[in-house]
């Protein structure tokens, strides 16, 4: 886990100040993920642009939405967010809400949805009886490598976010299916809801970076048969269709992400490896070649690794795309960095295929839990 980054030190902030205004022989400054120069006070991180996305049910997507559509078009105009939600899939109870702005304007967005599922899609308790504590649970959607940074070391960050907001926060330890996105549930009333999302924008703000190239979940993947290859436009790592975009969404945390066709400062490459590349480069089919980051349990390496490297080399050759793994664990949760490099539809088949692996390693493990304990 990365070490927490308190973003309102009690002192210190003029110090950080200081020292980027020298820079220290570097003459661009730090930039955030909006592409301007990262923010160091609440004003400047309250506009600072990004996308943070939910899961939702079906129910509490009705709900969201509206009559006509009338909800959602209430809940932009109310905090100039960028709002909608996924188009239904027959057989597919779950739905992504997104929301795309600054901090300050997510933060109030998600406190509106709070407060409508409050009233049109209440929590039901034991019994199918309704709770009435006024509080509800948010299903937000994040990058894996970005859990880091909201948990802190030895869980500071979270008891702290918990702490200032009064909400309970569950973070999921699995990745989602065919994806390197975690649910972090939030409840608590829309207020404390409201407080939290606001810390958590911060968090994935300063960490952004961690954010790029992230395999974002696909609630489709979930019906589909196991091994059977993705459905076309249920692919949860090439695009995320949203009702008002049809622009690729490629991670959480760049509000970028609901451009269409216009200039986007981040694209899926790595950000070092677009500061040393400079223009990008293509393969011999003038395909643009993309570089996307996985974070792999450092218990599962070897699995797709396979014995002298044979399963890795099988998914190289199978996708046509280069991957690399990491030498060593690139923080203390040990986890490994694996890359992947080549063209759009390269990488997806790479992803795939890892991700084919995983699940069937984790089933095999489950039934021989399963037998032991027999």
């Amino acid at each position: 886990m990365s070490a927490p980054q308190d973003t309102i030190p009690p002192s210190g902030s003029n110090l950080s100040e200081a020292m980027d205004q020298l820079n220290l022989g570097d003459n661009e400054p730090r930039l955030g993920p909006d592409g301007e120069p990262a923010p160091k006070t609440d004003e400047e991180y309250a506009q600072t642009q990004l996308t943070l996305r939910a899961i939702v049910s079906s129910k509490e997507a009705g709900v969201i939405i509206g009559k006509g559509g009338k909800n959602v078009a209430d809940l932009r105009d109310e905090t100039g967010v960028k709002a909608g939600v996924s188009k239904v899939v027959q057989g597919v109870y779950d739905r992504v809400l997104t929301i795309t702005g600054g901090c300050d304007a997510i933060s109030r967005a998600y406190a509106v949805v709070a407060r409508a599922l409050l009233e049109g899609a209440p929590t039901m308790g034991m019994g199918g009886v309704v709770q009435s504590n006024g509080t509800h649970p948010i299903k937000l959607l994040i990058s894996h490598n970005q859990m880091g940074t909201i948990i802190g070391r030895q869980g500071l960050k979270i008891k702290h976010i918990q702490d200032v907001s009064g909400v309970r926060m569950v973070a999921q330890k699995e990745m989602l299916p065919q994806s390197t996105e975690r649910i972090v549930e939030v409840q608590g009333t829309p207020e404390g809801i409201q407080v939290a999302i606001w810390e958590i924008c911060k968090c994935l703000v300063d960490d952004w970076q961690r954010g790029t190239g992230t395999v974002l979940y696909n609630p489709v993947v979930r019906t589909q048969a196991v091994g059977a290859p993705p459905a076309p436009g249920g692919s949860s790592y090439v695009q995320d269709r949203a009702p008002y975009a049809g622009a690729r969404v490629t991670r959480t945390g760049n509000g970028a992400d609901f451009s269409n066709g216009g200039p986007r400062p981040f694209n899926r490459r790595s950000d070092s490896d677009a500061a040393t590349r400079g223009p990008p480069t293509h393969d011999e089919n003038g395909e643009e070649i993309q570089t996307q980051n996985i974070s792999i349990p450092a218990d599962m390496v070897g699995c797709i690794i396979g014995r002298a490297g044979s399963k890795i080399s099988e998914i190289r050759k199978t996708s046509g795309a280069r991957i690399s793994i990491a030498k060593a664990p690139h923080d203390e949760t040990g986890e490994r960095m694996f890359t992947i490099m080549g063209s759009s539809k390269a990488n997806e088949t790479a992803l795939f295929l890892l991700y084919e692996n995983l699940e069937a390693e984790k089933m095999r493990r489950q039934q021989q839990a399963s037998q032991a304990s027999e």
